[in-house]
């Protein structure tokens, strides 16, 4: 297997500098995974988490899953607490050198109808962090904050009578047609797909991306009025061992694992040609690592992504036969508003910037994670509830 990290030893020289971490939501996908690599690096983490329901299960279920207890097990000090709450914020803040801002609520769709929860978290609870930091006396010397590819909307694309666009939110009307593609927003023409860069126009087509726009700009703007190196990272699709199984909401490879497994069958929205960036974590924590000790980052945003489109039917047909799964897979046509039809991450800056180049292909990413899934317990697929909720709300066509 492949090394998850070129650079330790220079690491570990590092932590001197910025010993004590603290990561909110660090009971997460990408924070668990964090916390075990820094851990490992010598550093002190501590963890914020709400350690939310709908990503962690019952109460029970919370207490005694292996990512709590392994995190417990590693010295992590867990404060069992919420973004949304002052008293809990201060109480993190102590003693720590630097934050790491992974807690948000994070599904698309569900952003689109849970409005006030999305703002509350995502803007409340960042902005009650950088009001302390402007207001209380506290060691942070950088913040990181974790941004996402859903404030780029469609991304960057190339019309051959206008040349780079970027277009706008595909419309209804096109949608119920069959017609998926994004057009031209200048002569409504056909358009070939381009990476976006970090350049490239900030125009989200759902709530969740809204609020990751602003979540990045506050830090950014803030750190720079405070002094404090601020980083924010624009993750693509992440993936692999430790994903929810049991969130209905956010993660395809995980939702379609969820359904396989229930022998459910699939149900493909479009025509299966709208493509993703899959990035596989120990990639993701790789650059997030390269983001907290390298000098470079500060005051700078990075793409975060494999740099290569996948489309999804490909992916589960993929999974379908690396499962050995039964279920029937159909394109139907459905579509889910707010969506986008493709985005890849151009990685230029972070290779140049920071080293950082992804190591895990997506088929190797893929193997490992469908490896962890066949060792998991089967969860209740809840997917069709989720699906029924959008329904309701005129966002599920």
């Amino acid at each position: 297997m492949k090394k998850s990290f070129t650079h330790q030893f220079d690491l570990q020289k590092r932590t001197i500098i910025m010993k004590n971490i603290l990561i909110t939501g660090g009971a997460g996908f990408i924070g668990s995974n964090l916390c075990h690599k820094l851990v490992a690096l010598g550093y002190n983490v501590t963890v914020l988490d709400n350690l939310s329901p709908q990503i962690h299960g019952d109460k029970n279920s919370q207490m005694n899953s292996p990512t709590y207890q392994n995190m417990l097990k590693a010295g992590v000090q867990f404060i069992h607490g919420s973004v949304n709450i002052k008293e809990d914020w201060i109480q993190a803040l102590q003693g720590q050198d630097v934050i790491i801002h992974l807690a948000a609520e994070t599904g698309t769709g569900q952003s689109m109808y849970q409005i006030h929860k999305y703002v509350d978290v995502n803007i409340g609870g960042t902005s009650l962090m950088l009001d302390l930091l402007a207001n209380t006396e506290h060691n942070i010397k950088k913040m990181i904050v974790a941004s996402s590819r859903a404030i780029y909307g469609e991304g960057k694309y190339l019309c051959e009578t206008h040349g780079e666009v970027f277009p706008n939110e595909r419309k209804d009307v096109d949608l119920s047609n069959g017609d998926f593609e994004c057009k031209c927003p200048i002569c409504k023409g056909p358009l070939t797909l381009l990476s976006t860069d970090e350049e490239s126009k900030k125009h989200p087509t759902s709530l969740y991306g809204i609020t990751k726009q602003v979540q990045e700009d506050m830090v950014l703007t803030v750190g720079k009025s405070l002094n404090i190196p601020a980083v924010a990272f624009r993750y693509q699709n992440v993936y692999g061992p430790g994903q929810s199984l049991g969130n209905p909401y956010t993660g395809i490879l995980s939702i379609f694992s969820t359904q396989m497994k229930n022998n459910n069958n699939i149900n493909i929205f479009e025509d299966g040609k709208e493509s993703r960036d899959f990035v596989y974590i120990d990639d993701v924590v790789d650059a997030t690592v390269l983001g907290l000790v390298k000098d470079e980052a500060n005051f700078q945003v990075f793409n975060v992504g494999s740099d290569k489109p996948i489309n999804v039917l490909t992916v589960a047909n993929l999974l379908k036969n690396i499962y050995g799964a039964s279920v029937d897979i159909s394109i139907s046509g459905n579509y889910r508003l707010g969506d986008i039809r493709h985005n890849y991450a151009d990685l230029s800056k972070i290779k140049v910037m920071l080293g950082y180049n992804p190591k895990f292909s997506f088929q190797e990413g893929l193997n490992m994670f469908c490896k962890w899934v066949e060792n998991q317990d089967v969860y209740e697929d809840k997917y069709e509830l989720s699906i029924e909720e959008m329904k309701s709300k005129g966002l599920y066509k």
